[in-house]
């Protein structure tokens, strides 16, 4: 069995037997019992543990070929016909323990998002791995592809959730189950983000191992094959791809991420070389965007300094932070579940400018403004006619008005807006 993507855990060694010693006499025992009350009021009530996130177990939701377990996080007050978000976690972890620490139930609080978290058992795999590496199950059809699939379909009967803005995450393990989803079900999922994941189908002549690291060098176009491969009679678009790695892990190289790149921009039919690259978050990870014709970024890359295996967070209440590292495998850094949702399409508010939460700047001085069409025109900051977006007073045509097409927008004079992805001011 491959070892496990987020590592294993490693062994404790057995406590050492403490030698016979004679009962201590009734005094002492006062006198312990004394000193440890005194020292728990000194040092006042212990710490509250922090409250697992409230999830519910779903029974049934088709044959279950793959044998795994399904859990929905429904927020309060959701909408009707809301987005899906389907999460997969990493070896020795679980569906609880993602959900408590990668940050995503609050964002669909707050973007108001149905969250479906798949688990797996030591059952299917020792280390509670999603077998991506095995041809049962990562094929449209059948194992635990399917399985995932019938779980997609139960949230859209359900739980009425829309069927044309599902999306799907992972890490590790549950990262490469991500591009098996995206490659197998292109029909099913609009957008996926693969966190310290693999190209789809690696192992179809690689061991998992070779895979992992220090990875496979295959051309564009051969990774792009074994996606097609993988549903050949599908003609219709190919899922948005975001990959998301910490630029020190040695669990799984990075060099996966220049693969998994190559894989999903073949898919589209676009070059390996960024439209535009932008640093972002609190540890300048660099974002490199792939975009199609029509301005949607088809392809991103995120590769954050600094950090290891995992799914990177950054605990806190400000606005653009999210998670805890009470687990391992989520190092602190970036908020990377709070820039997956915005990739998906699912966050309305803004990573920049100089007033992201309202108000326009006033003033003649440049401002800049980084969102979704639909975010620059209900701002004001453009206009929509015949289903596309122009920027206002320049009349730029931007694209289709949607949440999926971003741009940045340069405001000088004050409501005069112009394209300026390239860089702005």
């Amino acid at each position: 069995m491959p070892q496990p993507l987020a590592g294993r855990t490693p062994g404790v060694p057995p406590r050492a037997r403490l030698p016979h010693r004679p009962a201590p006499r009734l005094l002492s025992r006062l006198l312990a019992v004394v000193a440890v009350l005194l020292g728990t009021l000194l040092a006042g009530p212990a710490p509250a543990a922090r409250a697992s996130v409230t999830l519910t177990r779903v029974s049934d939701f088709g044959t279950n070929p793959g044998a795994l377990t399904m859990y929905v996080y429904r927020p309060a007050g959701l909408p009707a016909h809301p987005p899906a978000v389907v999460a997969l976690h990493g070896c020795t972890q679980s569906a609880q323990v993602y959900a408590d620490n990668s940050g995503l139930p609050r964002l669909a609080d707050q973007d108001g998002f149905l969250l479906v978290l798949a688990e797996t058992g030591t059952a299917n795999n020792p280390s509670k791995c999603f077998n991506w590496f095995q041809s049962g199950d990562n094929r449209r059809g059948q194992g635990e592809a399917l399985s995932v699939r019938q779980m997609v379909a139960q949230a859209v009967t359900a739980y009425g959730a829309d069927p044309r803005r599902v999306h799907v995450t992972g890490l590790s393990a549950g990262g490469a189950m991500t591009a098996v989803m995206l490659a197998t079900y292109p029909d099913v999922f609009s957008a996926g983000a693969v966190v310290a994941g693999l190209p789809y189908d690696c192992t179809r002549d690689n061991s998992p191992y070779l895979c992992m690291n220090p990875g496979v060098d295959l051309s564009p176009g051969d990774w792009a094959r074994r996606v097609r491969d993988a549903y050949p009679s599908y003609t219709g678009p190919w899922p948005r791809t975001a990959i998301w790695y910490g630029d020190q892990d040695t669990t799984v190289a990075p060099r996966n991420a220049t693969e998994l790149r190559d894989q999903w921009t073949a898919l589209h039919g676009l070059s390996q070389t960024p439209t535009r690259t932008n640093t972002i978050g609190p540890d300048a990870t660099r974002q490199d965007q792939y975009l199609a014709a029509d301005g949607t970024v088809a392809v991103e890359v995120d590769r954050v300094p600094g950090i290891g295996h995992g799914t990177p967070v950054d605990p806190g209440a400000g606005s653009e932070q999210c998670g805890s590292t009470g687990a391992p495998y989520f190092p602190d850094s970036i908020c990377s579940s709070r820039w997956i949702a915005r990739f998906f399409g699912l966050d309305t508010t803004e990573p920049g400018g100089s007033d992201p939460g309202g108000s326009d700047p006033g003033g003649g001085t440049a401002a800049c403004w980084t969102a979704s069409n639909y975010v620059h025109v209900q701002k004001g900051r453009a206009t929509t006619s015949g289903g596309y977006t122009y920027a206002g007073g320049s009349g730029q045509n931007m694209g289709l008005y949607n949440t999926f097409v971003t741009h940045t927008l340069k405001e000088s004079p004050t409501g005069y807006f112009t394209l300026a992805d390239a860089g702005c001011p």
